[in-house]
């Protein structure tokens, strides 16, 4: 059983940069893949931005060039650096956890609210 939890959301204006951070904690593998994912109102969840455990990172093609996924190992911590922010990036940020192991255990965070307004 894997606990996640997030933080660093808020209210930023356009243009403006946050970076969120995610805690894992419980029964973690070293060998995962964590991610960011997010739902805009109205909008189904959609993948962000994932790193596994050796570095590889996947980014959707909205973000690209602007976020940055980073993970430290020893913390057990995800961080998503958000740059040059839109308000169609409104939106709330779930963490994931994913085992790369059978049988691939998946956990969420409980969510932190992105709000890009002027």
């Amino acid at each position: 059983q894997v606990q996640l939890v997030e933080s660093g959301g808020g209210l930023v204006q356009p243009g403006g940069s946050l970076t969120l951070s995610c805690a894992a904690s419980g029964n973690i593998f070293s060998i995962s893949v964590m991610g960011w994912y997010r739902q805009a109102p109205g909008k189904q969840r959609e993948l962000v931005a994932t790193i596994t455990s050796g570095g590889s990172t996947n980014y959707a093609d909205s973000v690209k060039g602007r976020f940055t996924i980073s993970r430290d190992n020893a913390k057990n911590t995800v961080y998503l650096q958000m740059n040059s922010l839109k308000p169609e990036d409104t939106a709330v940020y779930y963490c994931n956890y994913r085992d790369r192991l059978p049988p691939h255990s998946g956990y969420w965070g409980q969510g932190t609210q992105v709000t890009v307004s002027s």
